[in-house]
């Protein structure tokens, strides 16, 4: 399944988005065109997608979803939140493509 670019009005129209794939697992790639090391991981981060397709993955950029960035905490890009059934269940930070 390819990545998913998306654009969110606020937290709750993400929340929905996390309903709909509420069977998988889904990962939020939290980035923006301007950093680096974002750029770095964007072809691993797709190849992954790729690889696992029973898996959503979704790409956020921080610019483009700023409410969304705030109201779930996040500070530092890249970041990664792995969500299963609604709920946040672990977060990566860094650009390094071995974890």
């Amino acid at each position: 399944m390819p990545v998913q670019h998306k654009t969110f009005a606020d937290e709750r129209a993400f929340r929905a988005t996390l309903d709909q794939h509420k069977s998988q697992l889904v990962v939020v790639d939290f980035s923006a065109a301007w950093c680096g090391p974002c750029q770095f991981i964007k072809p691993h981060f797709e190849a992954l997608a790729d690889e696992f397709t029973d898996v959503a993955f979704l790409e956020l950029d921080v610019d483009e979803n700023e409410d969304v960035t705030e109201a779930l905490g996040v500070s530092a890009m890249p970041t990664f939140q792995f969500w299963r059934d609604g709920k946040l269940v672990d977060v990566v930070r860094g650009a390094d493509p071995r974890g």
